[in-house]
């Protein structure tokens, strides 16, 4: 009889516990639910998983008095499906709905977003919070299930935010929305926010959230303050929180997308990253991401190991200036060189896993870039410092915007203007340097033959320290 396949077994057993659980969660679910959207189509997709993961985490953490419930698009992975059940959250997986607004925004990551709407088919549940991922809480939240039919924080003066907000599912509304969807109603982004705000255009004038004393759920629109969602600026403003109108509960990263938290090099860009990242070594861990770190690692010390006792002997045969030919060929070897330094500091940054601890990820680029620079340095017959000049200078960067003496956010950029100030000009000298010892190195040692004919010296590594 044949071996089973230990993959599909370990498959066929998680799945097998992941409906067990759903059962467990059947008999003793709540009537209320923190829910989040997941879905594929975009280059940020893992990230986003993580992401998600470390909120349902945090979450738990906080002992909410709610289901978790994960609205996932049916192309989603199976495996991040299980991963979903065995973190605690229940999965509704839907069909993607079609967003005939596409052509009207720039940024494919929104293209998705309108699986938000099926927040609304929850039917089972008297309140839900809908999240986006960059949500990080600081504590529990429930007093929002209080709320009425729709909730939202207005953190933009006239807008309101659809990264938090409570709703009462309805059958009515969410074909109601869909209708809308059919007919193209006006949409000011393209996407969820704009078309919730148009179904929603009155909430500015409704009044203030205040969670009452009692049990009692309240009806109609509220406005929620702006403690239920913080705009991560905020913080930056006053590296702390002051905002009086409700409780700090949860903060939000509407940024850039490039600059989310659980990117190692929005810090220190943004100081909160390591908050986030708190959380994530507290919850979910970083097993997925060490074992690139290790053979990166690995394999950067081994090139500084090559680089330090080891100089590439490059064919070295007299030139001449007056050849048009190799005057042709310097000017091309200049640019290779110069592309090679960037490349030094470019490539490392690529390679490192883009979820991992911001110190971490920090170290192990350091440690690339200098592996790379020191090899570019000796292939080239370059000065060492010049070429380091860079790395000592994103050192000083981390060290200028890091730093925990700052009490204000415009002293902090003010500092890192100062330095970028004083930093340029030994930047720009350092190129002149390496440009002038390219130049010596070509005229002197010659790295290519004047004739073709001629007999080459042999080339290796062969010249120690």
């Amino acid at each position: 009889m044949a071996c089973p396949n230990p993959t599909t077994s370990l498959a066929l057993f998680v799945l097998t516990i992941g409906y067990a659980l759903n059962i467990v969660w059947a008999a003793t679910s709540h009537t209320n639910a923190y829910a989040t959207m997941m879905y594929m189509g975009t280059p940020r997709d893992y990230e986003f998983y993580v992401a998600i993961r470390v909120m349902l985490r945090s979450l738990a953490k906080l002992r909410v008095d709610a289901d978790l419930v994960v609205i996932a698009s049916n192309d989603v992975p199976t495996r991040w499906i299980h991963t979903m059940y065995v973190y605690g959250a229940k999965v509704v997986q839907v069909e993607n709905l079609n967003n005939p607004y596409i052509s009207d925004t720039s940024h494919d990551r929104f293209k998705l977003t309108l699986n938000k709407l099926y927040a609304w088919s929850l039917v089972e549940y008297e309140r839900v919070i809908m999240l986006d991922a960059d949500n990080l809480f600081l504590q529990n939240t429930d007093e929002l299930f209080k709320c009425g039919q729709f909730c939202a924080v207005f953190i933009n003066p006239c807008i309101f935010h659809t990264g938090l907000f409570v709703l009462q599912p309805s059958s009515k509304v969410f074909k109601d929305m869909l209708r809308d969807l059919d007919r193209r109603r006006d949409n000011l982004d393209g996407a969820d926010q704009g078309f919730i705000g148009g179904h929603f255009p009155d909430l500015l004038d409704q009044p203030m959230f205040h969670p009452p004393l009692n049990d009692t759920k309240l009806d109609g629109t509220f406005r929620l303050p702006l403690g239920y969602q913080m705009d991560a600026s905020y913080y930056y403003l006053r590296l702390r929180w002051s905002v009086p109108c409700g409780p700090n509960s949860v903060i939000t990263f509407p940024g850039a997308s490039w600059l989310k938290p659980w990117y190692w090099w929005s810090w220190p860009v943004l100081p909160l990253g390591i908050q986030w990242h708190q959380q994530r070594r507290e919850t979910i861990g970083y097993d997925s991401e060490m074992p690139s770190v290790l053979i990166q690692v690995i394999t950067y010390l081994c090139v500084i190991a090559i680089a330090r006792l080891t100089r590439p002997n490059l064919t070295k045969l007299c030139y001449r200036g007056a050849d048009k030919n190799l005057t042709i060929i310097q000017t091309s070897l200049e640019a290779i060189a110069i592309l090679s330094i960037i490349i030094s500091y470019v490539l490392p940054f690529m390679l490192v896993p883009h979820t991992v601890h911001p110190v971490l990820g920090w170290t192990v680029y350091l440690v690339g870039s200098f592996a790379l620079s020191c090899l570019t340095s000796n292939v080239f017959l370059l000065p060492l410092l010049p070429v380091l000049t860079p790395w000592l200078g994103i050192i000083g960067v981390l060290i200028v915007m890091a730093g925990p003496w700052y009490t204000d956010g415009v002293v902090r950029v003010l500092s890192v203007f100062a330095y970028a100030f004083c930093a340029s000009p030994v930047i720009w000298v350092s190129m002149g340097k390496i440009r002038s010892s390219l130049h010596v190195s070509l005229e002197r040692e010659g790295f290519l033959p004047s004739r073709l004919g001629e007999s080459t010296q042999s080339n290796g590594f062969n010249k120690l320290y």
